[in-house]
């Protein structure tokens, strides 16, 4: 049997990325990002039914996790997935579950 090459570390970064998707909140916003593109706070809030207060918060968790890159413009900031790498795990988890119906 082969040892698993991660790192303890690793694990826990690992487990904290699912827990940070685990959010209901954070989901509506990325999936907000996904279909839509760069988003700034007052958009995002009102796609997804939150207050702005609320939606900065997600934002910053979201943020911190590297799973959401903020641009700024003037004033405002246009928030957008990180990469790739999140629109595959929104979608192989989308599929995961719409399998199941």
């Amino acid at each position: 049997m082969e040892k698993i090459k991660m790192t303890n570390e690793d694990s826990l970064n690992l487990a904290q990325v699912f827990k940070i998707l685990g959010d209901p909140s954070r989901l509506k916003i990325l999936e907000a990002l996904k279909e839509n593109g760069d988003f700034n706070v007052t958009c995002i809030a009102e796609v997804c039914e939150m207050s702005q207060s609320a939606t900065s918060h997600q934002l910053s968790v979201l943020k911190k996790y590297r799973l959401i890159k903020g641009r700024r413009s003037g004033k405002q900031i246009y928030y957008s997935l990180d990469d790739n790498h999140v629109l595959q795990i929104l979608d192989i988890a989308r599929e995961h579950v719409l399998d199941r119906k």
